[in-house]
């Protein structure tokens, strides 16, 4: 998987998107990320890609010129199967969402900043708009490193272990269960028996019902969806 970048601060994504899980994928050529910063398709000789917005207001625009050559020249020699724009007002990101993308094989992500982008680019190039959460950050940076290490993850041979990922919270619409490791005892508080006791299908039992039982103390929204 390709997934190229759009940002004004690509210093912001490097150290996210270079340690850990991501990384690895990386390493074993599972995914690549370029980083692009926008001011290569600066209006002039001093790097300029904002202005102030037609009709007043605080706070700058991400102009339409240096975005739309930014988005044609990649899209030159790559196909994308979605132009993402990070924005508050997008597509709650979930779970759901982030397995279809996983399947993808070219994304192109545009960070907003300042007060967003010129919505002539939201009208003719962006193909999807994803949100990370009801809250406002100070540009799309951060959550388009969450999107792609949400991402990475999913991709085959990513993880050592091929089935983790299929157990993670929100894969089934439900929380993960509870999760032990050594000692079995610790000042007093044990490891709940059924773990201990090798029987796989007991053992299965148990955490579906941890999970349905959690889920409906701490997300009981969740189960609405089902």
């Amino acid at each position: 998987m390709k997934i190229d970048i759009i940002t004004v601060l690509p210093e912001l994504l490097e150290s996210s998107l270079m340690h850990s899980i991501i990384k690895r994928a990386q390493d074993k050529g599972l995914l690549q990320i370029n980083l692009h910063q926008l001011r290569k398709w600066a209006i002039n000789e001093y790097g300029q890609v904002d202005d102030y917005q037609y009709g007043g207001g605080a706070g700058m625009v991400l102009l339409c010129e240096p975005l739309a050559k930014a988005i044609e020249e990649l899209s030159s020699v790559t196909t994308y199967d979605e132009i993402i724009y990070l924005t508050p007002d997008g597509e709650k990101l979930n779970q759901k969402t982030v397995n279809v993308l996983s399947l993808k094989k070219n994304l192109l992500l545009i960070c907003g900043h300042y007060k967003g982008i010129d919505e002539r680019i939201r009208e003719h190039f962006v193909t999807k708009e994803i949100s990370i959460g009801d809250y406002v950050l100070s540009g799309g940076e951060l959550a388009a490193a969450v999107l792609t290490d949400a991402i990475g993850r999913l991709i085959p041979g990513v993880l050592n272990d091929e089935t983790s990922a299929l157990f993670d919270s929100f894969q089934d619409d439900l929380l993960a269960p509870p999760v032990y490791s050594r000692p079995e005892e610790y000042r007093g508080w044990k490891v709940p028996e059924v773990l201990m006791n090798g029987n796989h299908k007991l053992i299965e039992e148990w955490r579906q019902e941890q999970s349905s039982n959690r889920t409906k103390e701490k997300r009981p929204d969740l189960l609405n969806d089902l």
